[in-house]
C-alpha cells in the first residue's frame, strides 16, 4: 500500500517561508522521481516543482528562485522549501509520485497579511 503523508502548510504573511514534508511509504523511493503540485481556487492543477532520484531539479516559472524542491532518500522523505511568498502562492499544495496516481492528501498554504 502505498502512502504520502504531508505536513508543513498554513497561514503566513507575504514575503514569509513555510517547509512543506512529504513521507513516502509502500515503494522503494530512492528509485522515483517526485514532484509537488499545486491547485488554487478555481484554477487547474499546476506543476510546481520536480525532483529525480538523482537530485535534478525543474521548476515552474512562476516559483523559480524562490522555492527549493530537496529530497532525503535515507528518511523517504521530499521537501518544498517556500521562501519570499506571495498572495497568488495561496492553493492546495499537493506531493506525487511523478506520472502515477498517487498522491498526497493536500495541505492548504494560504499566504495572506
Amino acid at each position: 500500500q502505498v502512502q504520502l503523508v504531508e505536513s508543513g502548510g498554513g497561514l503566513v504573511q507575504p514575503g514569509g517561508s513555510l517547509r512543506l514534508s512529504c513521507v513516502v511509504s509502500g515503494r522503494f523511493f530512492s528509485l522515483d522521481e517526485m514532484s509537488w503540485y499545486r491547485q488554487a481556487p478555481g484554477k487547474q492543477r499546476e506543476l510546481v516543482a520536480r525532483i529525480s532520484s538523482g537530485g535534478t531539479t525543474n521548476y515552474a516559472d512562476s516559483v523559480k528562485g524562490r522555492f527549493i524542491i530537496s529530497r532525503d532518500n535515507g528518511k523517504k522523505t521530499v521537501y518544498l522549501q517556500m521562501n519570499s511568498l506571495k498572495p497568488e502562492d495561496t492553493a492546495v499544495y499537493y506531493c506525487n509520485i511523478w506520472r502515477t496516481t498517487f498522491w498526497g492528501q493536500g495541505t492548504q498554504v494560504t499566504v495572506s497579511s
